[in-house]
């Protein structure tokens, strides 16, 4: 996409700041992706003020930072306005004013709210990658899904509206490939594909970005001393090193590496030398083929950023994700778009205190899951943890679970909603194995809430849904036989 972006026609808007003002034709899919992209653009660019509406997870809270820095760039008013999902409920939220509302990482599937709410077709565009469900009116919209972009994030999407209304929007590039990473973009091919892999060669090009092909498939590669970080890893799961750190670290012993650096720190992954790399991925390359398992997926690409500080959780995609993932979950989203806007000061203290609290609590939810156990049907396990943990981190303990469980089937946790005691959420989540064999867990959820008088969607490898309260054992049943059908 980047190398699109890079041969469009510069003109002036009326504030004086280049832009981007029409895309090469380079084929039908390419053309209309970037048809959508300029009339989005425009649509901004033509606003006396703008509201933008995101989600809060790292993909929304990336979207609505991109955004928002590119259009009070243009030195047009913004304002921003965060939701756990786009409801009745939440669209209270939306200011009926003069203001366009840019709806980012949601919208696509609720533009019959936006129609109720009294949005009409010059109130509103999306921006989203979401499954599209049609309303009676036509929002200006653009989604990758429509063009074949289904590796694409929202964040992804908003930085190219942002580098449409101005080319120096480049610097954004960590951010769009933040928000990539954050919604699982890169985890089916251990590495972004397609317009999201674009935005890190814009990365790369302007020095934000340390782009390493073939680096170890592991999460923590920045911040977690290496055995520890080996002992989570479950894509690849690693035999006898996977779910135990005391073997990982005799593992790395064993090689003669130093584990630890002179003043008596945990060395990190990113602090080992080429040789020491080596080392380790050879020996665990012949772990799993004494074990009979393909090596495939021993490697990632990684995405550094260099101007970040070494040993933070900035330094690297995942970790920086995992942050605003952090902020969004325990309801503070804003202090995660300071930090992604800059701020290194009390914001980045704040996010800091709620990844270590987030951690927490994320742990006693896997060991939860693992001391009570969960009820196993033909094609699915779940569990409900009624109202002992919130609802917006069942997901991310779904996920850590299911490593340590029947991985063939995907994990469905359930949970009470504070705020609504009829409803029920419900959080799934599987793997890219399962996922290859044609699960798609968006599908499933979709259809079996529907028959139960709830909503779902999300994606193939994790989604979500809203279920009446007095329909949970129905609705485990109907997702399971969506599973099985899908199996088939």
């Amino acid at each position: 996409m980047r190398s699109i972006l890079r041969r469009v026609t510069i003109s002036r808007n009326f504030r004086g700041r280049a832009v981007f003002i029409g895309f090469p034709r380079t084929g039908t899919e390419t053309m209309g992706f970037s048809a959508d992209i300029d009339a989005v653009a425009g649509r901004i660019r033509d606003a006396e003020a703008v509201t933008v509406v995101s989600h809060i997870d790292a993909d929304g809270i990336a979207s609505e930072a991109i955004l928002a820095q590119a259009i009070a760039q243009e030195g047009i008013p913004v304002t921003s306005v965060f939701v756990r999902q786009l409801e009745p409920l939440t669209m209270r939220h939306v200011p009926i004013d003069d203001t366009l509302k840019v709806f980012v990482d949601l919208g696509a599937g609720q533009q019959n709210l936006l129609e109720e709410h009294g949005l009409y077709e010059r109130d509103a565009v999306i921006i989203d990658h979401h499954v599209a469900q049609p309303a009676g009116i036509a929002y200006q919209q653009v989604n990758g899904l429509d063009h074949g972009h289904t590796k694409l994030s929202a964040a992804g999407i908003a930085y190219f509206v942002a580098t449409c209304l101005d080319d120096t929007n480049v610097r954004l590039a960590p951010l769009g490939v933040i928000g990539n990473v954050g919604d699982m973009m890169a985890r089916e091919h251990c590495g972004l594909v397609g317009p999201a892999r674009d935005i890190v060669s814009d990365g790369v090009r302007e020095g934000t970005i340390r782009h390493v092909e073939r680096d170890l498939n592991c999460y923590g590669l920045s911040t977690r001393p290496v055995h520890v970080c080996l002992s989570y890893c479950d894509d690849p799961y690693i035999p006898r090193i996977s779910n135990n750190a005391q073997y990982a670290r005799s593992f790395l012993e064993n090689l003669d590496i130093p584990l630890r650096e002179h003043a008596g720190r945990w060395r990190v992954w990113e602090e080992f030398s080429i040789d020491e790399r080596r080392a380790v991925i050879s020996g665990i390359a012949q772990q799993l083929i004494a074990h009979g398992q393909s090596v495939d997926r021993l490697f990632a690409e990684t995405y550094y950023f260099p101007d970040e500080a070494e040993q933070t959780p900035l330094r690297n995609a995942s970790e920086y994700a995992t942050l605003l993932n952090a902020c969004g979950r325990w309801a503070q989203p804003r202090i995660g778009s300071a930090v992604c806007r800059g701020d290194r000061g009390s914001a980045y203290r704040d996010a800091e205190q709620m990844l270590r609290h987030h951690r927490s609590i994320i742990r006693e939810l896997v060991q939860f899951i693992a001391d009570k156990g969960v009820t196993e049907l033909s094609h699915l396990q779940y569990l409900h943890v009624g109202d002992r943990f919130p609802d917006t981190i069942v997901g991310i303990g779904a996920g850590i679970s299911l490593s340590k469980l029947n991985w063939r089937k995907p994990i469905m946790i359930l949970c009470y909603l504070p705020d609504d005691p009829e409803l029920v959420k419900v959080s799934m989540r599987t793997n890219e194995r399962m996922v290859s064999r044609g699960i798609d867990l968006q599908h499933a959820l979709q259809i079996a809430s529907a028959e139960v008088g709830g909503a779902g969607g999300g994606h193939a490898i994790a989604a979500g849904a809203y279920i009446p309260k007095v329909a949970e054992q129905e609705f485990a049943d109907r997702v399971n036989r969506v599973l099985r059908e899908q199996s088939a």
